[in-house]
């Protein structure tokens, strides 16, 4: 367990079920992304949310490409590549902007959970986000979907 403590400080990684995860290797083959939890560790204060582990880009298809395939008709094609999904904080403004004013060391990024496909990243964000009780505790998460806010301190 001190070893555990010692490489949260220190690295600043993602963690799934206390191993590092730093290549796609270590990922499910075909996991789309993860339902993620960064914690502060003064205060445990957290952020829950998901990250798609890569991206679907339409970019055009150049002259070479048509006379290649033989196809004049398609203008644009969908290319996937990996996100950024390695280097992610979050994008919860207050939170980048304490990760940067602190340091990367006062923070625990761990995955949650790998997802399957779209329509389940997005269920199991918001399944989390209740099962934590993001909008009642002391979270980065000040609203669930946009439809589900935080109370408003009077």
């Amino acid at each position: 367990m001190l070893v555990w403590l010692f490489l949260f400080i220190f690295v600043f990684m993602w963690y799934y079920k206390e191993q590092i995860i730093d290549c796609l290797e270590k990922i499910p083959i075909s996991a789309i992304g993860f339902i993620y939890k960064i914690t502060k560790l003064d205060d445990y204060k957290f952020y829950i949310g998901k990250k798609q582990i890569y991206t679907n880009r339409r970019t055009k298809i150049t002259q070479k490409e048509k006379l290649e395939t033989g196809n004049n008709r398609k203008k644009f094609k969908i290319v996937t590549k990996e996100s950024d999904w390695l280097t992610y904080n979050s994008s919860c403004l207050e939170l980048k902007k304490e990760i940067k004013e602190l340091g990367e060391g006062r923070f625990i990024k761990e995955i949650l959970e790998f997802c399957f496909d779209k329509r389940d990243l997005n269920y199991k964000e918001v399944r989390w986000q209740f099962l934590l009780e993001v909008l009642e505790k002391n979270t980065y998460n000040g609203n669930i979907l946009n439809r589900f806010f935080r109370e408003k301190e009077t």
